[in-house]
């Protein structure tokens, strides 16, 4: 048995990186999936072939969280078109990293809005559907930076400390209807984003965490698994650090 098997999950931001791993390990888990991207239309074709190809539904919606009402548009049509949301993974995020001497306000602005006020977005389209279904699993993606801040990544730092405190209101009034929300913290997770950086700062990234290495989409999306499944139905208000031991 699958362990996501007749599940429908929403994830924001899948055609690369971390959402991708996500949305690939949950349809090889038997997820429906509804995944969101913001440009690339070719990523998200090929995406969509993909995860249909695991036996499962899959569609993919160019959309913009951060974005009220496009938010609320996105679940209705999710909803028209596979009957329910039981998992929201907000996973979309952005970085426009600077020191606070350098920031602009509109770069404080956008990385608020689209890594910050999506999660309110989403969350808000997602829970009346969730609380007529009397339950569900929202999981919120925030960072380890989040949790021990960053030089030059106030903005950032910012948005995802936001999360994990929106995530626990959630969790405490959400709770008696049986719907559930968690968050996970990555620590240095290697994708395309980060194999542009040049190796030996990568390898000192690498050494300075206790299981010596950097973390795979794959990991985050094995984390994700266990949260959106039952094998997790009395955890709530939970953040959950998938750092190889960054934080210990």
């Amino acid at each position: 048995m699958k362990l996501l098997e007749n599940k429908t999950a929403l994830i924001t931001g899948a055609t690369r990186g971390i959402g991708k791993g996500i949305a690939q390990m949950y349809a090889k888990q038997g997820a429906n999936v509804a995944f969101t991207y913001s440009s690339s239309v070719e990523a998200a074709t090929a995406l969509e072939t993909e995860l249909n190809g695991y036996g499962v539904k899959a569609k993919g919606y160019q959309s913009n969280a951060a974005d009220f009402d496009a938010a609320q548009e996105l679940a209705a049509e999710v909803l028209k078109e596979f009957g329910s949301i039981d998992i929201l993974i907000n996973n979309a995020g952005i970085t426009k990293d600077n020191l606070l001497m350098r920031i602009s306000e509109d770069d404080f602005d956008k990385v608020i809005e689209i890594n910050l006020k999506s999660v309110f977005n989403l969350t808000k389209a997602v829970i009346r559907p969730m609380m007529k279904q009397r339950g569900g699993s929202i999981i919120n993606m925030s960072s380890v930076v989040g949790l021990k801040g960053n030089a030059g990544q106030s903005n950032y730092a910012a948005s995802k400390a936001g999360i994990v405190g929106f995530s626990k209101s959630v969790a405490l009034e959400l709770g008696s209807r049986n719907i559930r929300s968690n968050v996970i913290a990555p620590g240095f997770i290697e994708t395309e984003m980060t194999a542009k950086l040049d190796e030996a700062t990568l390898d000192g990234w690498r050494k300075s965490i206790p299981l010596k290495r950097g973390g795979t989409p794959e990991d985050i999306a094995n984390a994700c698994v266990f949260l959106g499944s039952d094998m997790s139905t009395y955890i709530t208000g939970q953040t959950l650090s998938v750092d190889g031991g960054m934080l210990t």
